[in-house]
């Protein structure tokens, strides 16, 4: 942990602003100070003793301005929390300072009855903005697997994909996010209205250039997904499978693919393990009878579980994406994973790897969508046997054409493409021009 001289200047400053609550007891400290960053052995390492020296939680958006001017006037950095859903390190305090948690920021201030595009706040909920797109026929085009906890703000400012993904591709694409309300750090704050051009350089930045107040999102009208589970004996007739269902002509909302040794250890929501792999699918009611049909033609296991219930925690949404790492880690803490955009085709690259490494590489599949075009990602879980060997892992998929997010690196450029954008930087060299807001995570700032 850092310490500042002038921290005891800043605490009576904040003491002064109304609407905004101060947690610096050690528990909340600790709490507050961390999020999912434990899916990797070595973020664990890094992060374990990174710590703020104090977290707030603001009720309005003048008692944000208020702590940010107090961070740029005592030079104390700041780092911005959602829910703490996510597992890069992306809200952990490096350089120590304040957390400011988003949460109270929740409302939803405007759904448009004709678009169904949405203006909310960024700490609202993922769960409780889709309840109420709802009562306007409307869902969230892309969420996270940990949809029920999560905040929009957060996962657009640290996600990228996920349930959704199949149909709709990534949040960085054009059309999703559609504008942001930001405070800049800038001496003084000041309150932004972004176009959608002027936003694309804060969506997946970790907080690292713009305080997100409220975000304006396109949303799809809502289907009655069907939950489909279809179990194939053989790998490579699933993954054809997996591309069948994919590409076919039919409304998908998750088309996921996880080997038989993953299915073994996962909760037998939708029936025991039958020693098989696994297909998990959302459906829409009018694709269900040619999913089955693509299921039967290589005689496959087709099972529909009926009507998905959003209601239960216990659906297929919670064993796909990020959850599927998290219930492996449950049964043993020893596995972690990695990301990444497999090569085309997909199989090759993917036995070259399983004849290498065995079953310290299981592999979970994604069908997604990326830049129009139908693709697979990887999300396999990989037994940890040190950093050296995960290297080695890393380096060999990427000789086999595999494009890596690396879930072991702290900034955003390596948990992205692996280049520095330069509008992000821009971005924080306008907004932020101190570099107050969590610093060490913006490599391409970092470096200049």
């Amino acid at each position: 942990m850092n310490t500042f001289d002038n921290l005891d200047q800043l605490r009576t400053e904040f003491n002064s602003v109304d609407d905004l609550d101060i947690l610096d007891s050690a528990s909340d400290i600790d709490r507050f100070s961390r999020d999912a960053y434990f899916y990797s052995p070595v973020l664990f390492e890094q992060l374990k003793d990174c710590r703020a020296e104090v977290v707030v939680r603001p009720k309005t958006l003048d008692a944000v301005e208020l702590v940010a001017a107090s961070c740029i006037r005592n030079n104390i950095p700041l780092t911005l929390r959602g829910s703490g859903t996510g597992n890069y390190g992306q809200c952990v305090p490096l350089n120590g300072g304040v957390v400011m948690l988003m949460g109270s920021l929740s409302k939803v201030r405007d759904i448009d009855p004709l678009t169904g595009v949405v203006t909310v706040e960024s700490g609202c909920l993922l769960s409780e903005l889709e309840q109420q797109l709802a009562l306007h026929g409307r869902e969230l085009r892309l969420s996270p697997s940990t949809w029920r906890s999560a905040s929009v703000g957060g996962f657009v400012a640290g996600g990228s994909g996920g349930v959704g993904s199949v149909r709709w591709g990534f949040l960085r694409d054009p059309g999703h996010l559609l504008a942001l309300e930001v405070v800049t750090l800038q001496d003084p704050p000041k309150r932004l209205q972004l176009d959608a051009s002027a936003s694309e350089a804060l969506n997946h930045a970790y907080g690292t250039n713009g305080i997100i107040t409220a975000l304006t999102l396109s949303t799809a009208p809502a289907v009655g997904w069907h939950e489909v589970t279809i179990d194939c004996k053989d790998w490579s007739q699933a993954v054809e499978l997996l591309i069948r269902c994919s590409t076919a002509a039919v409304h998908l909302h998750l088309c996921s693919l996880l080997e038989r040794n993953i299915v073994n250890h996962l909760p037998n929501w939708v029936g025991p393990s039958v020693e098989e792999h696994r297909l998990l699918l959302l459906v829409s009611p009018d694709g269900i009878s040619t999913i089955e049909r693509l299921a039967e033609q290589v005689n496959a296991r087709f099972v529909c579980l009926g009507p998905e219930k959003k209601s239960s925690a216990n659906g297929l949404r919670e064993l796909t994406w990020n959850h599927t790492t998290l219930h492996m880690r449950s049964a043993d803490s020893e596995w972690t994973y990695l990301q990444m955009l497999l090569p085309q085709p997909e199989i090759p690259a993917m036995e070259a790897l399983r004849d290498r490494w065995g079953n310290d590489l299981l592999w979970h599949l994604e069908a997604v969508r990326q830049q129009g075009v139908q693709r697979i990602a990887a999300l396999p879980v990989v037994r940890w046997r040190g950093k050296k060997s995960l290297d080695e892992l890393i380096s060999h998929c990427k000789e086999l054409g595999a494009m890596i997010f690396n879930p072991h690196a702290i900034t955003v450029e390596e948990g992205g493409l692996g280049v520095v954008d330069i509008d992000q930087v821009e971005a924080k060299r306008r907004y932020d021009p101190k570099g107050t807001l969590n610093p060490g995570k913006l490599k391409g700032w970092t470096e200049q």
